[in-house]
């Protein structure tokens, strides 16, 4: 069991991605904290949690809003209570927000899904970080999305806060690098998850034809399998990421598991991050 004994706490993970996180690390033996929003769901992820864990993984849960930092205190310091301290965090809560010209879309529905998705990341790092500190170790791990990476035009918030989140991951990393704490972003492919059938509700109208026909797909086709994602995060979360920080990294399209092997070239390199891109990149000499 790659992670036995480990306290971990995963926002947003009453279902979907987060839910399926939360299952793979108890089997890998750790002790999980979860949160979500809603109670009633919340309260039938711990029961599935429990029946799934080993005999030594603990499974407890809290409702939280982790855009609220009173929520996130309450949180973190009934795991480190329970646990007696935190290993790892998983911040997967996240939501796509208005759909729609951003003109158009509420502003109060979209300044809502910057304070869920970056207000939402960096609130329970803060939280977690003095803990760590005091072990001398710690992995943060951050979930982005297509969104950070290019434009996804009418899904503007989802967009401009999961591009924040990667680079708030790098920040993060360069901060906590001699502290022996890691900060990683995964990208875990198009999920069909209620995120998916969210976008295909809202119809091409509002997310845009070429995006809608994208999920269609997606949809048709079953999306990436969950266990991609969760089993990079369980790397990420394990000691065999030791050194591994400040990345981006896709659970479909990179070569993860050849990373500790590679840490050298990983090291003080600007692969596997966000930067811009100037001309010379593209064959173009404007002097």
């Amino acid at each position: 069991m790659k992670l036995k004994g480990r306290n971990i706490i995963i926002t947003g993970s009453s279902q979907g991605f987060g839910l399926d996180a939360a299952k793979t690390f108890v089997r890998e033996g750790a002790n999980v904290a979860i949160c979500a929003r809603n109670r009633e769901r919340l309260q039938i992820a711990q029961e599935e949690l429990v029946l799934c864990a080993m005999e030594t993984a603990r499974v407890i849960s809290m409702p939280a809003d982790v855009s609220r930092p009173e929520d996130v205190h309450r949180l973190v310091e009934h795991a480190v209570a329970e646990f007696g301290g935190v290993d790892a965090l998983l911040c997967n809560a996240g939501v796509y927000g208005p759909k729609g010209p951003t003109s158009d879309v509420d502003w109060a529905d979209w300044a809502k899904a910057i304070e869920i998705n970056l207000n939402g990341t960096v609130l329970p790092c803060r939280a977690v970080i003095p803990h760590m500190k005091k072990m001398g170790r710690g992995r943060i791990i951050i979930m982005s999305g297509g969104g950070a990476t290019k434009p996804l035009p009418f899904l503007s918030a989802y967009a401009a806060s999961k591009a924040a989140v990667v680079r708030f991951t790098e920040t993060l990393a360069e901060e906590l690098i001699d502290f022996q704490i890691c900060v990683n972003a995964v990208a875990p492919g198009a999920l069909n998850t209620r995120m998916l059938d969210e976008v295909l509700e809202a119809g091409p109208g509002l997310v845009g034809q070429k995006f809608h026909n994208e999920m269609v797909k997606v949809k048709e086709q079953g999306g990436t399998p969950l266990e991609m994602g969760t089993s990079l995060c369980v790397f990420l979360a394990s000691d065999e990421s030791e050194g591994i920080t400040g990345k981006l990294i896709s659970a479909v399209w990179d070569p993860w598991r050849e990373f500790p092997d590679r840490l050298d070239d990983l090291k003080g390199t600007d692969i596997f991050t966000l930067r811009r891109i100037i001309p010379k990149e593209r064959g173009k000499n404007w002097g």
